[in-house]
């Protein structure tokens, strides 16, 4: 095992001494150490139950013979971080989080890990550590918030986002308002609609690092702990195996979690951390790359239709039968044979699941739309790429063109919209957002609720910063290059005509390439004063395109 390194033989008597002050004792020695990677916090909802869940998992490990040593690791709320500048450390801290797990394992030379996210950076950045490090992993996610009850209707966070600009628009009183923020976030979870903590949760599930129906059963509910005390025993018997993340999260598996994604209709995010996790593979020969994702989308239909696009949420989903059931209705797309934390094949895991409620998960002949719920558009304003939730879009704005209204960061553009600057028609244009320009890449949840909210319809937005789970709507992120990294969208002025179609999968912006490189010869760039860990991130962090790793 890993962890005779730690306690097998006469050089390792101070190494025994220390773990014995830690209530270890002689018959220990002779079983895996296991650590519980739990990125518990009292300030974030999704994090706030996980220290039950991390006992349910010691239950599991101790039973199957096995020693559990827990540690902790960072977690951020993107709502509370959100429209201010803490939004910047929220895709940064995917990168400390993967950081934090790799050092406490190699550190302690443990044979195994349980890992548990619930959050939007936090999934990811476990799952790239465990990529990493190639030992035995698997992932329990904290699962998701119940949906609240306003008016009759089911509600989430984005609701709450939504009512601000309604109330700036008076479609909403103070008092609803209130009420409506009071009741939108019931308890322990990841907000109850598809937003980045749970898309990520269900694309961990398809790739195989989960325990089926882990990704949707909610937090509060007592089948989560009994998945937790399952998956503690479960790493005994995958250390025994010696399955580990690089015999699961093959190339098959990653194509297997696009096309879910694509099926779901998931977060723009996953553009970002999927090819991330992916990238900690390429030694194995894995490569996940935005042609992935856009191959995908034209080959897989939109089966769900969930917060913010539809009114159903994970509760809803989970309840139609989760996760499994949408892989049973997308079998004949996927690769079956591929191996999955149960020991056993995709095939064998789904061989008995069944769609419950078909108005929820659509069969493959009647889908709520033709092609995946993500687009890849590219153009002469954004060669490398850039990324929509086109499931989120309604039709009339799936081709757009309209005059720019630029803006050199997210503040200034919120701004304007609250003063009623934004006019219909408008192609907003926010950058210097990117992972290098933010730093950070903030989302930029608050211009996007506050329109919708508002009731503004035919408006467009597009920047090289990104976007929460929860929007919706013609809002185009992750354009590559970044304006920092000298890209195209540093050329655009205000009224400049920018055309969007996203069949055509086409970004660009009236403007002959001389007029371009002329353009480009003269941009101002914004300085930021930085500091810490910005400042070192600003340095490292590569472009959205390439998942905006460090390098």
């Amino acid at each position: 095992m890993r962890s005779d390194n730690i306690k097998k033989g006469l050089q390792r008597a101070p190494h025994r001494s220390l773990l014995r002050a830690c209530g270890v004792v002689d018959e220990d020695m002779e079983k895996p150490f296991i650590g519980i990677a739990n990125s518990f916090t009292d300030i974030v909802p999704g994090h706030i139950h996980l220290r039950e869940l991390a006992e349910a998992v010691k239950g599991g490990i101790d039973q199957a013979g096995g020693v559990a040593f827990e540690f902790n690791t960072m977690a951020i709320c993107d709502g509370i971080a959100m429209n201010h500048a803490g939004m910047r450390f929220s895709l940064a801290s995917r990168e400390i989080i993967a950081d934090t797990v790799e050092s406490m394992a190699q550190a302690h030379s443990l044979d195994g890990l349980v890992l548990l996210p619930t959050c939007d950076k936090v999934v990811p950045g476990m799952l790239m550590a465990a990529a990493r490090l190639d030992i035995p992993c698997i992932v329990v996610t904290g699962g998701p918030m119940l949906p609240g009850k306003f008016k009759g209707k089911s509600v989430d966070l984005i609701n709450v986002y939504e009512g601000v600009g309604a109330v700036t628009a008076g479609k909403m009183s103070l008092e609803e308002l209130d009420e409506l923020e009071r009741c939108a976030c019931p308890g322990a979870g990841s907000c109850a609609g598809l937003f980045t903590a749970n898309t990520m949760a269900c694309l961990t599930e398809g790739l195989g690092m989960s325990l089926p129906d882990c990704a949707t059963t909610p937090a509060v509910d007592a089948q989560k702990m009994r998945i937790a005390r399952s998956s503690g025993a479960r790493i005994v018997e995958m250390i025994a195996e010696g399955l580990t993340p690089s015999k699961i999260m093959n190339q098959t598996a990653f194509e297997n979690a696009v096309a879910l994604d694509m099926a779901l209709g998931g977060s723009s995010n996953t553009a970002l951390h999927i090819p991330a996790i992916a990238s900690e593979l390429e030694d194995k020969g894995v490569k996940v790359d935005l042609s992935l994702f856009d191959k995908m989308s034209k080959n897989i239909p939109h089966l769900t239709s969930i917060s913010p696009a539809g009114e159903h949420m994970i509760i809803d989903l989970h309840q139609a039968g989760g996760i499994p059931a949408v892989l049973k209705v997308l079998e004949s797309k996927l690769d079956l044979e591929t191996i999955t934390c149960t020991g056993k094949t995709l095939h064998e895991n789904i061989k008995t699941a069944k769609v419950k409620d078909q108005s929820v998960i659509r069969p493959l002949d009647n889908p709520f739309h033709k092609e995946g719920g993500i687009a890849v558009l590219k153009g002469n304003l954004a060669p490398d790429g850039s990324v929509i939730k086109q499931g989120a879009v309604s039709e009339d704005m799936m081709t757009h063109s309209g005059p720019a209204r630029v803006f050199e960061s997210e503040e200034e553009c919120v701004e304007s919209i609250f003063k009623g600057k934004i006019k219909e028609g408008d192609v907003i244009v926010i950058r210097y957002e990117g992972p290098q320009g933010g730093p950070g890449m903030r989302e930029m949840l608050n211009p996007t609720s506050a329109i919708s909210g508002m009731g503004i319809e035919s408006v467009a937005l597009i920047t090289d910063g990104r976007f929460s789970g929860g929007t919706r709507g013609p809002c185009i992120g992750h354009v590559s290059p970044e304006a920092m990294a000298d890209g195209p969208l540093a050329a655009v002025r205000e009224g400049d005509i920018i055309h969007i179609d996203i069949p055509a999968r086409l970004l660009e912006i009236e403007l002959s390439p001389q007029e371009m490189e002329q353009r480009m010869a003269s941009i101002q760039k914004p300085q930021r004063k930085l500091k810490g860990w910005l400042a070192r991130y600003q340095k490292l962090a590569t472009s959205a395109d390439k998942g905006a790793i460090l390098r």
